[in-house]
């Protein structure tokens, strides 16, 4: 994704932010069985990506990943798309919604890959949790499959409630 790297120093800065404000950090993630139905090879609009267990799964390894952020894994089931991190599930089989109610959060702070898509997702399911939304406007980036799609993601997530923030 063009640009994608430079949304790490953003995310990293939030990182290291939640930490010292003893904020849980939750990552979430694609987690793609080899056959997976967004594949080109099985119809969808996806050349394969995020394999579960290759490299290209793999977080950044510039990422920040600190002790104690819980993975929500995405995508796993080859039959079903799984867009947003809300439909993710950790090690121990928490859902991320349940997880952040338990851990007694009312907003999120969302950047990552790629707004028109799994950020979109994300934000408008969090939004129908009743979670108060603040997107890291340069902590993100879109696909633009069709041109304008991040933007246009950015107005309908604004339409909805959630707040873009420059952080």
């Amino acid at each position: 994704m063009p640009q994608g790297d430079a949304v790490l120093p953003i995310l990293n800065a939030w990182i290291q932010r939640a930490l010292v404000e003893g904020w849980p950090i939750a990552l979430t993630r694609d987690w793609h069985p080899a056959q997976h139905c967004s594949f080109q090879a099985r119809g969808g609009p996806w050349p394969p990506h995020c394999v579960a267990a290759t490299p290209g799964a793999q977080f950044h390894p510039q990422l920040l990943m600190p002790a104690g952020a819980r993975v929500f894994s995405k995508g796993s089931d080859p039959e079903r798309e799984a867009y947003s991190g809300f439909e993710g599930i950790s090690e121990t089989g928490q859902r991320l919604g349940d997880w952040l109610h338990k851990q007694g959060v009312d907003r999120l702070y969302v950047g990552g890959l790629a707004t028109d898509y799994c950020v979109r997702a994300t934000v408008l399911d969090a939004l129908t949790a009743g979670f108060a939304v603040s997107v890291l406007r340069r902590g993100v980036r879109g696909v633009n499959a069709h041109p304008g799609d991040a933007d246009a993601a950015i107005s309908h997530m604004q339409a909805q409630g959630a707040q873009f923030i420059d952080g």
